[in-house]
């Protein structure tokens, strides 16, 4: 019998590593919903579902290693950043899927930013001049964009390659339409060096407006923090969402 590894676990999923196969334990059906479709979608590399029994996923490990982790620099090759970035242009130009959205709107996406600002420097969490400061930048990100069939949480942690190759892109719960900018900052986050060559990868041939991507690095951090104390995870951690946010001064 293979070791039990803990990936993850919070109150709202948990995910463990058996051998070669991830059990996937969500409390909110409707992602699992999501992933197993998109999954099913999407044009580039994914992991097999090997069986569903509610609240239960069981998928196949991808071969490969993760293209890195936040807040440690990144081994892997300039090539397997572009080819990263070629699978997301894929992902991107497919046709939409056919569930709604579940990230938010514009109107609702600016309030909870407001709302978090307000309430990170209100409990001592962060200095109001650094919230402040990235508050402005986080502002170029909140425009009307078009939606595109994003992945929604594209960490790092969640592309696989091997050498020079993509192998597989992991945990599609949060996929459906979205600014593709965003998906593009979350990959790269901490990671700045390498948004060249993503772009590369994902071709000069459409309009990246980069300003936009740095601005999302603002907005996703200041969105995340509370939540990643109150999760068990450290955001103050080198490299983390506090440094790319302190980054920006």
């Amino acid at each position: 019998m293979d070791e039990v590894e803990v990936v993850v676990a919070h109150s709202e999923r948990a995910t463990l590593r058996v051998g070669d196969v991830f059990l996937k334990v969500d409390a909110d059906q409707a992602r699992l919903d999501v992933e197993v479709e998109a999954m099913a979608l999407v044009p580039v590399p994914t992991p097999e579902v090997l069986w569903r029994k509610p609240p239960v996923l069981a998928i196949a490990a991808v071969p490969g290693t993760a293209l890195g982790r936040l807040g440690e620099p990144s081994t892997a090759s300039p090539a397997a950043w572009a080819a990263t970035g070629a699978a997301i242009r894929k992902l991107h130009d497919a046709p939409l899927p056919p569930w709604p959205s579940r990230g938010k709107g514009l109107d609702a996406l600016t309030a909870d930013l407001d709302a978090e600002c307000e309430q990170l420097v209100t409990n001592g969490v962060l200095p109001a001049d650094l919230v402040t400061r990235n508050r402005r930048v986080a502002e170029t990100a909140l425009r009307p964009w078009t939606p595109r069939f994003t992945h929604g949480d594209l960490q790092i942690t969640h592309v696989f390659v091997d050498g020079d190759e993509v192998t597989g892109i992991i945990d599609w719960s949060e996929a459906g339409g979205g600014d593709a900018l965003f998906d593009l900052a979350t990959l790269t986050l901490g990671h700045e060096d390498r948004l060249g060559d993503v772009v590369a990868g994902y071709g000069t041939d459409v309009d990246l407006d980069l300003d936009v991507i740095r601005a999302w690095w603002s907005l996703r951090s200041l969105l995340v923090i509370r939540w990643l104390v109150e999760h068990g995870f450290d955001p103050f951690a080198p490299g983390c969402e506090v440094d790319v946010l302190r980054s920006r001064m």
